[in-house]
């Protein structure tokens, strides 16, 4: 939905050491066969049949589930009464993207005092209204953009525009830094990070209730054996450093090993739901069962108690 350690990680088919209240939302969209949406021809050289969720998935030094979901209809759905009535979708529903649903599982979330401070997310989610509502909201962002976004610069002594791809092929070799995003099945994940400060604006300005300076910002990843870019664009208080954005983008992880889980495990992907309702029951008891799974495993894996120094021995009085 990305310290105490709690983020929020949003994604379609989001940890960091910082205070205790610190939380990774990350939203993402994940797709199985289904009978709703055509995708293009895929591996198989042929049309296929699916449906896409939006998924938010709470992430936690103590684990990760996901915690909302959000089925996307095409707009050739939406523009079809007889397809929508067929299917038992409420007449309300309408026609929403991808980032129109995840700015909704974000207020969903806030009203109900969900604890995050920090939200990830890919590419699709990373301009538009989810940005304005964040900001408005006090919450820090590493969200992924195209090559082709364009960023610029103000109030800064060394102006940058462009588009984001641009951009970096004009850094200089001293403005890589290699940090890890996180332990990974062969060891820490590493990629070299540039970091770029693009302004500085006061929270008020977004929200009253929120104090302080926050900086807007260029992310840029480069895989070290390839030197394939990826680009994000950040919100984060003044002084937080590239070590903690890199966590928190490095928790992308967090929701992929979600949909691993959740399909392997609880069968996801395992229903051949024919209307609104039943897309939704089945997507939200895999969901309770995974977050059942979740609690279990962390109470059955408590940490190690802290070592403490052992007093020696009062010597006895003669």
């Amino acid at each position: 939905m990305r310290c105490g350690r709690r983020r929020f990680e949003r994604s379609s088919s989001g940890y960091v050491r910082c205070s205790r209240k610190s939380v990774l939302l990350r939203m993402q969209a994940c797709s199985w066969k289904v009978f709703w949406e055509t995708n293009g021809a895929g591996s198989a050289g042929k049309i296929t049949n699916c449906q896409i969720g939006v998924f938010a998935a709470y992430v936690s030094r103590h684990g990760h589930a996901f915690i909302d979901r959000a089925l996307y209809l095409p707009k050739e759905w939406t523009d079809d009464p007889d397809r929508l009535e067929a299917a038992y979708v409420p007449a309300d529903a309408g026609f929403a993207t991808k980032p129109k649903l995840a700015t909704r599982m974000i207020a969903r979330a806030i009203a109900a005092s969900v604890p995050f401070k920090w939200v990830a997310g890919d590419t699709v989610y990373g301009v538009g209204d989810l940005e304005q509502r964040l900001r408005r909201a006090g919450k820090g962002y590493v969200l992924g953009v195209s090559s082709a976004h364009v960023f610029h610069s103000w109030g800064k002594r060394q102006p940058v525009a462009g588009k984001a791809e641009d951009i970096a092929r004009t850094r200089r070799s001293s403005d890589w830094k290699r940090l890890s995003a996180g332990a990974g099945t062969k060891g820490p994940r590493l990629h070299d990070w540039c970091y770029l400060e693009l302004a500085d604006l006061a929270a008020e300005e977004f929200d009253s209730a929120n104090q302080g300076l926050w900086t807007r910002g260029l992310l840029i990843r480069r895989h070290i054996a390839d030197g394939d870019l990826a680009f994000f664009t950040t919100w984060r208080p003044a002084g937080t450093s590239i070590e903690t954005l890199v966590v928190v983008e490095g928790h992308r992880w967090a929701i992929e090993d979600s949909f691993e889980t959740a399909k392997n495990e609880f069968g996801l992907d395992h229903n051949e739901s024919r209307s609104w309702h039943g897309w939704h029951r089945h997507v939200s008891l895999v969901m309770l069962a995974f977050v059942m799974m979740a609690a279990i495993r962390h109470r059955a894996n408590p940490p190690p108690p802290k070592k403490t120094k052992r007093r020696p021995p009062a010597k006895a009085k003669a």
